[in-house]
């Protein structure tokens, strides 16, 4: 039985969440200023030398790795060509002249929304991407000021207040913490997780910031990743064959996610904010993937080690290592529309494309926004 901590926790939660979200998306916005991990990372954590992707990424849509953790789009990649905008050019890639005219993606694979730890994958938490947009906001609107040169490329300074704010950030505060925490741990841990949301949310809205696009956290438990790590023992695994305490503390999260976006839109009732709930869009793909035209919803197609889950930790996708004296390569499958996962822990083009499809219905949002919908005509999927 869960403490009583987390039963008033919860109880608060659901408490926030039956007030209703009275502002809506609009879809028309001039820019997009996407903070996030690797869920929706464009290039920002290969621009900053960390890492290095090799193909197949990127081989279904770019032809050649594009800094996303993918075979092709993302769901940030597909939400920008709905609404009729290119795709983000992350925050640190400075070569090709890349444009920021109509927004910046500060995005990093790895980060979180808590500072990060001296082992952590990527430095750039949410709070450093914050602090990096403040920096960009500053340099723009310097270059703004000396005149109409580098206008072409540029956001607008109106565009700041009227563009749109998109978060997508928290799968690895989670997946991480449960290689050294207990499950009770973790669910004592969200709550400062939170405010550290939060806070990040109040300083881009001190910035001008008032369209906020919110996305939660899809079910971590149904990753080859965390299924090779924490579920060995078949009693861990629900009837979907997803870790159970990983996907519970994923609900748990965005439980108080979702309260947190109720609160903040009635503390800033000029602003908009619009949670999206992606747990279940997900869920449902990974629960009906054969209907959905999937063969595997778990398995990784771009991995080592063959079946159930084509995973190894020791070998990424596209990566080649000796192990017990043998050269061993990660290789992708033949056909990667069939599987919902890409690389054991990121989804494919095909599972991204079907997930913003149904982002795109408005029934999965709070506020919904179904009724705002002749957007959709300019589709390009």
């Amino acid at each position: 039985m869960a403490p009583k901590a987390y039963i008033l926790q919860i109880f608060f939660a659901l408490l926030f969440i039956f007030l209703p979200l009275t502002n809506s998306i609009t879809f028309k916005y001039p820019a997009i200023f996407n903070f996030g991990d690797s869920n929706s990372d464009t290039g920002e954590l290969v621009a900053a030398g960390i890492e290095s992707l090799e193909p197949p990424h990127g081989q279904s849509y770019f032809q050649t790795p594009s800094g996303r953790y993918c075979d092709g789009r993302l769901i940030i990649d597909f939400l920008m060509d709905a609404m009729d905008l290119p795709f983000l050019n992350a925050y640190l890639d400075s070569i090709g002249t890349p444009s920021f005219r109509k927004g910046c993606n500060f995005a990093a694979a790895g980060s979180t929304i808590l500072p990060p730890t001296a082992n952590a994958v990527s430095p750039f938490s949410l709070g450093v991407q914050v602090a990096q947009f403040f920096r960009f906001k500053a340099r723009v609107l310097e270059l703004l000021a000396k005149g109409k040169k580098l206008g072409k490329y540029l956001p607008t300074e109106d565009s700041f207040q009227k563009g749109l704010y998109m978060i997508d950030i928290g799968q690895n505060d989670l997946a991480g913490a449960f290689y050294s925490k207990t499950y009770d741990q973790i669910l004592a841990l969200i709550p400062s997780v939170m405010i550290e949301f939060e806070t990040g949310v109040k300083k881009l809205y001190d910035q001008g910031a008032r369209n906020f696009w919110i996305h939660n956290t899809g079910p971590l438990g149904c990753l080859a990743q965390n299924v090779a790590k924490f579920g060995t023992d078949a009693s861990s695994l629900d009837e979907l064959g997803c870790v159970s305490k990983h996907n519970q503390a994923a609900k748990v999260f965005n439980l108080q996610l979702h309260a947190l976006c109720k609160k903040l839109q009635g503390q800033y009732t000029d602003s908009n904010f619009t949670y999206v709930d992606i747990y279940t869009i997900k869920s449902n793909l990974i629960a009906n993937y054969s209907k959905l035209g999937f063969e595997q919803p778990i398995m990784a197609c771009c991995g080592y080690g063959g079946g159930p889950l084509n995973y190894d930790s020791r070998i990424a996708c596209g990566k080649t290592k000796v192990i017990n004296g043998t050269s061993m390569t990660a290789k992708a499958c033949n056909d990667s529309s069939e599987y919902v996962n890409w690389d054991g822990i990121h989804y494919t083009e095909a599972a991204n494309q079907y997930v913003s499809t149904q982002i795109l219905t408005g029934k999965y949002s709070d506020p919904p926004f179904s009724n705002k919908m002749p957007f959709l005509l300019s589709l390009k999927f």
